[in-house]
């Protein structure tokens, strides 16, 4: 039987079940708790604002968002979110999911850190972003009723420490690729994290482009 939480019914589906024991199997507690945090933000933030989603697909979104930042779906040379999306994608094609459903699935991941656009796209991609913003930056906090915050995070706790370890993850995760951070907000991360990081600078790679002029 599947669960309800503040309100919200989670997925139960074979797929469901089958991604949640491969998060589990896969992720910490912290990023595990975060990401189903990040369905039920997502899902509560598409009831209030009357849209109409596929949960199983948010579901999924929300559930492989991070994955990137794990040893074993690690690329040497894509962005984790890049990662995550991938890891995805192959596992709903095994479960014969229809391929305009897994390109919103992989578009919500892949953009998941790139704020101004998945807030225009179609309700899977831009849920998962407002679940993620919901989580990690506390965007639309006050939109939240108390309720649905503290039965969320009872079900699934947020860390004493969550703020700090969150930026943590986020750094082990790309420390070895920096240059994967470049246009994107992880770039910050490393910033504070990697004493030996230089942030790429856009115009000077304009100025220094072997274009004459």
């Amino acid at each position: 039987m599947s669960e309800i939480i503040a309100g919200i019914r989670v997925p139960d589906s074979a797929i469901a079940r089958a991604a949640t024991q491969l998060v589990r199997d896969t992720e910490d507690d912290l990023l595990y708790n975060h990401s189903r945090r990040v369905f039920l933000w997502g899902a509560l933030t598409g009831e209030r604002r009357g849209l109409k989603y596929d949960p199983e697909l948010l579901y999924l979104g929300a559930m492989f968002h991070d994955m990137g930042l794990t040893e074993k779906y690690s690329s040497p040379e894509l962005r984790f979110e890049v990662d995550g999306a991938n890891v995805a994608r192959e596992f709903m094609k095994s479960y014969g999911v229809p391929e305009r459903d897994i390109e919103d699935v992989w578009t919500a991941i892949a953009l998941h850190t790139t704020p101004g656009i998945p807030e225009h796209m179609r309700p899977t991609i831009a849920l998962v972003t407002a679940g993620v913003e919901m989580d990690v930056l506390g965007i639309a906090y006050h939109d939240f009723t108390h309720e649905q915050r503290d039965h969320v995070c009872v079900q699934h706790p947020r860390e004493t420490n969550f703020k700090e370890n969150i930026i943590d993850h986020f750094a082990s995760g790309i420390i070895k690729k920096p240059l994967t951070t470049f246009g994107n907000v992880k770039a910050d991360v490393l910033a504070l994290k990697d004493m030996n990081y230089v942030r790429q600078n856009f115009c000077s790679i304009i100025l220094g482009s072997a274009w004459p002029h």
